[in-house]
């Protein structure tokens, strides 16, 4: 029966969404109430979990997308964002933009959560896109495949980081296989995939990005543009690496956590934007700050969208589908490692949320990895690789994707979709691999 509630509501969301041609925000509502009433929660219950959802969504992205958004038109509208494109089209010719694309993706991802690292490179593939003339949609995928990827395969990222704590696995091993796994992976997900979806039209939102084409003595100097978009890299990775090295108690931790928290390096960094890509080159505050809730406002329903989509995804957690789906594979005979993916994957599809996907199949399977003498690394990697399997409408990603560079569900799916699904798919074929010289 859940697996027949789970699938409805999908049906009604996608007809809602593609045939009555309502807004995806009020879809996703009616939606969650569905899926509420068919597994007979209350109806308090129901607005709980809408409320929950919203504001455990909203909680932690709201700030980082706002902010996100201001140092990401400051960049493009003061001519930074075309200068560190331009000087990556001279480094690697636009036969090679793919590959930069990428690269950036998987640097700025190992220390940046996804949302946070997708929200401050989105300006940079409008900016490469337009100067190469390249489809948005090809560079998108070459970014968020190695965006992903990092945020999947290796630690310090929450979600392999907390498997890994549960299996008892070698943290430095584990990131290591992650790599190993992760090169062949981006290959297929971001080099290869892209060209199959370059006629995909991409339509973002108005006013969103600056899309002035500046004279070269309009734009900043390249170091200046570059240290403004790496800031928030910087802060994060200090206070990564600070986590990994100190001790909880050491003031210094604490302090580098602080300002390496997303929310703080992006504030820092828009400070930044302000002072020296606008004040220091002769622009006006008041100028600075209309064109930023200009930007704001094209954002808005982006912001909706995404927080509708985490309503979705709490009604389906609490009504106990990911639950039943979890316990139907409790007494499977499959190895660990497909079971760990396939359980994963599963709840994935079900609830959306990769790093619940990826906690709850830890879970599940954490006997066997005692039982089997599995390499515990290895499962850690298998399991986040089924968390990142199929995405679809359930999962706020998904909307965030979509909204941004303005293409249908469908074109949603043929794209995002389908990238996540090579990207889970590839990770489970290189643990089975190294599963193979491990044992």
């Amino acid at each position: 029966m859940s697996i027949l509630i789970l699938i409805a509501s999908i049906l009604l969301l996608l007809v809602l969404i593609s045939a009555v041609k309502l807004n995806a925000f009020i879809s996703l509502i009616i939606a969650s109430f569905f899926v509420g009433i068919a597994k007979g929660m209350l109806f308090p219950t129901i607005l709980n979990s809408l409320q929950q959802g919203i504001g455990s969504t909203l909680g932690s992205l709201i700030l980082i997308i706002a902010l996100g958004v201001i140092l990401g038109n400051i960049l493009s509208d003061s001519g930074a964002a075309q200068r560190i494109s331009s000087v990556m089209i001279r480094s690697v010719g636009v036969k090679h933009i793919k590959w930069a694309m990428l690269v950036t993706g998987f640097a700025v991802g190992i220390s940046m959560f996804y949302n946070a690292g997708f929200v401050i490179l989105i300006p940079m593939v409008f900016a490469v896109a337009k100067s190469t003339k390249q489809p948005i949609i090809y560079l998108g995928i070459a970014m968020a495949s190695a965006l992903s990827v990092t945020h999947g395969f290796l630690p310090p990222h929450p979600g392999p980081t907390a498997i890994a704590v549960i299996f008892k696995a070698d943290i430095g091993k584990t990131l290591l296989f992650g790599l190993i796994i992760a090169i062949p992976t981006l290959l297929i997900a971001g080099i290869v995939f892209p060209e199959f979806i370059k006629k995909i039209v991409a339509n973002p939102p108005k006013g969103l990005f600056e899309s002035k084409t500046f004279a070269e003595n309009e734009m900043p100097s390249f170091m200046i543009s570059f240290i403004t978009a790496l800031i928030p890299v910087i802060l994060m990775a200090m206070a990564t690496i600070s986590e990994l090295t100190l001790p909880e108690t050491s003031s210094i931790r604490q302090i580098l956590g602080f300002i390496g928290s997303p929310t703080t390096s992006m504030l820092l960094a828009v400070l930044f934007a302000i002072v020296f890509l606008g004040i220091n080159r002769g622009r006006k505050m008041q100028d600075i700050m209309d064109k930023s809730s200009s930007a704001l406002s094209s954002a808005t329903m982006i912001i909706m969208i995404i927080a509708a989509g985490g309503a979705f995804k709490q009604v389906l957690i609490d009504s106990g589908i990911g639950t039943d789906l979890a316990v139907f594979f409790e007494t499977s005979t499959l190895s660990p490692l497909v079971l760990g993916w396939l359980v994963a994957t599963i709840i994935r599809i079900a609830l959306g949320s990769a790093t619940v996907a990826g906690l709850t199949a830890a879970g599940i399977v954490q006997p066997l990895v005692v039982s089997s003498g599995i390499s515990p690394e290895l499962m850690v990697l298998s399991i986040g690789a089924g968390s990142l399997m199929c995405s679809h409408v359930n999962d706020t990603g998904f909307w965030m994707f979509k909204e941004y560079f303005g293409i249908s569900i469908s074109d949603t799916f043929k794209t995002w979709t389908v990238m996540e699904t090579i990207i889970g798919v590839m990770g489970l074929i290189g643990v089975l691999l190294l599963n193979l010289l491990v044992a």
